[in-house]
């Protein structure tokens, strides 16, 4: 006959003992919602297990290690790891619209009473609608996109998906976008400012504007970085060769992310000095490689970003440096033993990148149109977004997953 009483429960020690691992190998995940209020009431809020346990303190170690090694910034799983993912690709989606917008309305307005006189005189109620419209638009995208941004991080932020290292970046992130605001309305300040003479055009201030588009190119690069950090924690790698080769890739491939970057920023003193319309011809500038002028404004330094035939010589310097360090890129890596995914990009980069230079070159021989200066425009930022994607791909494995790599592909045949 079968013995119906019940089995004797384990003692009280050795209980606390099995839940005490059992918590230290799966530690809870810490959320910054949790990390904020932890601060706000003093409390350290790093997991630190007990040094009296030392049997748990290895089995959390190699818990956290792995989870360490993924560099996971989100909570919750894969489920909250695609939404996060799919929200900061949205936002940085909105932003690059946002630039667009910028560019178009940048290239039709007017800054303020003598402009039109001098510049737009005999302009019709209609077209005044169309530049007061797009001027609308694209401050209220803007509000939008904050709109966009604030909402899903709260709930977020509720559902406890963000890390605190995730929600100081997005924090970061959020600070720059209303600071965006402040440097627009800041921007147009200038133009509404009555010019030295009657016979100078007026305009809104280069520097002012230059400060506006990098800020918004920070912010894109930002966001779509991060946004690639969640989706992407580790990098393609498959093998110790390839994350050699993308080392060797990387050293290239960031001299040639900073030019692009310079360039992109030169365009917007081009824009802001109406440099585009001072010599429309290539390669040659009017009838002569360099203009005479081009140190003409006192102190020197004025003509880099103020004398328009100046400006538009860097922008075309630089332009043709960019196109030549990301075709170097390619002839000097074409050989190297790397991830398939990473010659992808490298090629998509060279063509975007001489599509670009096409772009520019029409806009100027077309004596910049709206339609090719808004897609000269989107292409400076197509270009920056392959090239941070580029240099995403590069980034070194976790230890974790560099150990667990062979160090060639097999390949089956």
């Amino acid at each position: 006959m079968k013995n119906l009483s019940p089995k004797p429960s384990p003692p009280r020690a050795q209980r606390e003992r099995e839940r005490d691992v059992s918590k230290q190998s799966n530690p809870p995940s810490r959320s910054f919602l949790y990390g904020f209020k932890s601060l706000s009431k003093g409390h350290n809020c790093q997991y630190v297990p007990s040094s009296s346990r030392k049997m748990s303190t290895v089995a959390a170690s190699v818990g956290s290690e792995s989870k360490e090694g993924l560099r996971l910034l989100v909570n919750g799983g894969p489920k909250a790891q695609k939404m996060v993912g799919i929200w900061l690709f949205g936002s940085a989606a909105w932003v690059f619209s946002m630039v667009i917008l910028g560019g178009v309305t940048r290239l039709t307005s007017i800054s303020n009473h003598p402009e039109y006189k001098i510049v737009n005189k005999g302009m019709n109620v209609e077209d005044f609608k169309f530049i007061y419209w797009m001027e609308y638009a694209h401050r209220m995208w803007g509000r939008g996109l904050g709109i966009l941004f604030a909402l899903p991080f709260s709930y977020f932020l509720r559902k406890g998906y963000v890390t605190v290292r995730l929600g100081t970046k997005l924090c970061g992130l959020f600070a720059l976008g209303a600071g965006q605001g402040l440097i627009g309305w800041w921007m147009v300040k200038s133009g509404l400012e009555e010019p030295a003479s009657e016979y100078a055009q007026p305009r809104v201030s280069p520097y002012r504007l230059a400060a506006h588009l990098t800020s918004a190119f920070v912010i894109y690069s930002g966001l779509f970085w991060t946004a690639l950090s969640v989706v992407m924690p580790e990098p393609p790698a498959e093998s110790v060769a390839w994350v050699r080769g993308a080392a060797k890739v990387k050293r290239l491939a960031l001299p040639a992310s900073l030019i692009v970057g310079v360039t992109a920023v030169s365009g917007a003193f081009v824009a802001g000095n109406d440099a585009g319309h001072a010599f429309n011809t290539f390669p040659k500038m009017g009838d002569t490689w360099i203009p005479g002028d081009i140190f003409d404004l006192k102190p020197v330094i004025r003509n880099f970003f103020e004398n328009t035939s100046t400006v538009q010589l860097d922008h075309r310097i630089l332009a043709m440096t960019s196109l030549t360090s990301i075709g170097a890129l390619w002839w000097f890596t074409r050989k190297l033993d790397i991830h398939p995914a990473v010659k992808s990009l490298i090629g998509a980069t060279v063509g975007m990148a001489a599509l670009q230079v096409s772009l520019g070159i029409s806009t100027l021989l077309s004596y910049v149109p709206v339609s090719l200066g808004t897609a000269h425009q989107a292409g400076a930022l197509t270009l920056l977004t392959l090239m941070i994607l580029l240099n995403h791909t590069l980034r070194k494995p976790s230890a974790s997953l560099l150990k667990s790599l062979p160090q060639v592909v097999k390949t089956a045949f």
